[in-house]
């Protein structure tokens, strides 16, 4: 069963959206204007880091930054559509230069203790979403200027997934692929093959004109790397849920497919960082930072 979207789609407010592609993790973050005012998101920001170097830097984000300052806009929110295993937020650090508010799921409460058990996290780290400033509930609205976004829930790549529907644009983060790209693996903790699917058709009951932006493309066979698709495009041709595709098939597809995934390069110091809503781990005693390897934790 399809769960009705909360609040109608206004295909009249057609946000403009600039999108950056951060090639290392194949992740696309947005800066998303309101059209009748200089207020905007920034969705899915992206911080670097050197793995091997430990290394930390802001190359990404300072990109965003130089943008939304050069055209003088005002930062409203910093949006995560769930937490990221692939790739290290941004978010905090672009909040200290520009303001906004970041916000994310509300099931990110589920996300913190799967994973404040996997990597051993002690009683000061706090598993109730309060390192962000706002936690979505299914239907729930806030405002980027005049534009009325809303919060839909899309769990089954993790828990805490959601969709953001701004005007005619939805921010559907790892949900859906490109059409021949297909969909977000279900595999991870709190992940359901079962569930992804029946919030994929949620996604795609929005009006076909919807446009709909990905958190990340890897160009299939060869082709250009692009991120902006339809409602309308997705029903007709996703290789994996285009119309006509059951559940159970889905379910079927998408587990054997899981089964032949490697663990994403970056989970590990993705998960400890985006379950702080982006912030590195405290320091120790001496001042210094660590990030923790989970000796088969996954």
């Amino acid at each position: 069963m399809t769960t009705p979207i909360p609040h109608p789609v206004d295909l009249t407010v057609t946000p403009e959206v600039t999108a950056f592609f951060d090639e290392p993790t194949n992740t696309v973050t947005y800066v998303v204007r309101d059209p009748a005012s200089t207020a905007c998101a920034v969705i899915d920001s992206v911080m670097d880091i050197d793995y091997a170097a430990g290394r930390i830097t802001y190359a990404s984000a300072d990109a965003v930054i130089a943008f939304i300052r050069a055209r003088g806009y005002r930062l409203e929110w910093l949006i995560e559509t769930h937490v990221h295993a692939d790739h290290l937020s941004g978010a905090p650090y672009i909040q200290g230069k520009l303001g906004g508010k970041i916000g994310i799921g509300a099931n990110i409460t589920i996300v913190q203790e799967t994973f404040g058990k996997v990597f051993n996290e002690g009683t000061e780290f706090q598993r109730d979403g309060s390192q962000f400033d706002r936690l979505f509930h299914d239907g729930d609205t806030y405002q980027i200027g005049t534009m009325t976004a809303q919060a839909l829930h899309t769990p089954g790549h993790t828990p805490a997934c959601m969709t953001h529907v701004i005007g005619d644009a939805a921010f559907v983060g790892d949900t859906l692929f490109m059409p021949d790209g297909g969909s977000a693996r279900a595999d991870f903790p709190g992940g359901d093959a079962r569930t992804l699917y029946r919030s994929i058709r949620r996604v795609l009951s929005l009006p076909d004109a919807t446009r709909l932006f990905m958190c990340h493309d890897y160009g299939p066979n060869g082709r250009d790397i692009r991120w902006e698709t339809t409602v309308a495009e997705q029903r007709a041709h996703n290789i994996h849920v285009h119309d006509g595709v059951t559940e159970d098939e889905f379910v079927a597809l998408r587990e054997a497919r899981d089964a032949t995934l490697a663990m994403p390069k970056l989970i590990i110091p993705s998960l400890q960082v985006n379950m702080r809503a982006g912030e590195l781990p405290p320091p120790d005693d001496s001042g210094k930072r660590f990030l923790k390897v989970p000796i088969n934790g996954l």
